[in-house]
């Protein structure tokens, strides 16, 4: 019996192994985002519940939210040391770590969570153990398309934004926010309301939902209302904790390591976004939505034709063969799936 401490007065994470027939486990899975959270009620919570099912209760997964076991941006190293069994990692919460994964960061990428996620599944399987050897890669997916949401307007177009602090969501928008001429202030989700309320930061690069779960919805009232960026988030299996499943057990999580379950855990996010979309644009009072012109929309392709280019090159210096191609293969898989970007109207 090996029993592992997990935080000091929270939980224990208790792995026993009997019989290979009859081994029972428990895992930690650690997240940053708040309890309620869309991703956690329609996407963490049935998962744990159907591999519980699956397995006939032999294996049972805690969820630990809200940081409680490690800060946002330590999720990766959490899962690869046996901190945690099971992590949820933004990848782009540390620059230049995964240049592959990075390609999902592009903005004009995806128009939808839902398709989009199990295209970003497949795709990324072909680079998981040459980019993140360490851990089991078990799901990857999307959240619905953020947007730049601001304290102040116009913020119609890239150059509306010079000057300004703003938050990234990861490192590839932070590269763009630089292109702008304005800075990126970098904090993960969770601290955002404490850097915008404070002004340290006068903008953040969110999905909608993310106004109401951190608290920021009085704080940033101008928004650029187009589908502007995706995150790729990375479900990080301890290496040792797969390896030492009984084979039954092992079959499990595989049958819950799979593109339909990215899908479907990206599916009930896509909806609750939408949702928050529309009912901030039509119900809440006090905030402005700007569009872009032609002339606008036009810088805003040419910032996003340099940031290709630029992960190309990033990529290719990183080991990826034909990074040119791998970039078109990630671009044709969204478009199939119907998850790709060809306008700035949102729900395409």
């Amino acid at each position: 019996m090996t029993i592992r401490h997990l935080t000091a007065g929270t939980a224990l994470a208790l792995s026993v192994a009997t019989t290979a027939s009859a081994q029972e486990v428990t895992w930690a899975f650690s997240h940053w985002v708040p309890p309620q959270s869309e991703v956690q009620v329609s996407g963490f919570v049935p998962w744990v519940e159907s591999i519980n099912e699956a397995s006939e209760g032999r294996i049972q997964i805690d969820i630990f939210p809200a940081q409680q076991l490690g800060a946002a941006p330590d999720h990766y190293d959490m899962a690869r040391d046996g901190i945690v069994d099971i992590g949820f990692v933004n990848p782009g919460y540390q620059a230049g770590r995964f240049p592959i994964i990075a390609a999902a960061e592009l903005p004009f990428l995806t128009s939808n969570a839902t398709g989009a996620s199990r295209a970003l599944h497949e795709w990324y399987a072909q680079y998981a153990e040459q980019e993140m050897p360490d851990v089991k890669v078990c799901l990857v997916h999307l959240h619905n398309p953020g947007t730049l949401h601001a304290t102040r307007g116009p913020i119609a177009g890239p150059e509306d934004f010079a000057g300004m602090n703003i938050r990234p969501p990861q490192a590839t928008i932070a590269r763009m926010i630089s292109l702008m001429g304005a800075s990126p202030v970098q904090v993960p989700a969770p601290e955002m309301r404490a850097i915008l309320s404070s002004g340290g930061a006068d903008a953040t690069v969110s999905p909608w939902q993310s106004l109401e779960l951190f608290g920021v919805e009085d704080v940033v009232t101008h928004h650029l209302d187009m589908p502007l960026y995706g995150v790729a988030f990375v479900y990080a299996i301890n290496q040792g904790s797969y390896d030492a499943l009984s084979e039954e057990n092992r079959a499990v999580i595989d049958e819950h390591c799979t593109p339909e379950w990215s899908e479907r855990i990206a599916t009930g996010w896509d909806t609750v976004d939408v949702a928050a979309y529309q009912r901030i644009k039509t119900e809440e009072e006090g905030h402005s939505f700007y569009t872009p012109n032609e002339e606008q929309m036009a810088a805003w392709m040419e910032l996003s034709e340099q940031l290709r280019g630029e992960w190309v090159a990033t990529a290719t210096e990183a080991g990826l063969d034909d990074a040119e191609g791998a970039l078109a293969d990630l671009v044709g898989r969204l478009e199939a799936a119907g998850g790709g970007w060809d306008s700035p109207a949102w729900g395409n």
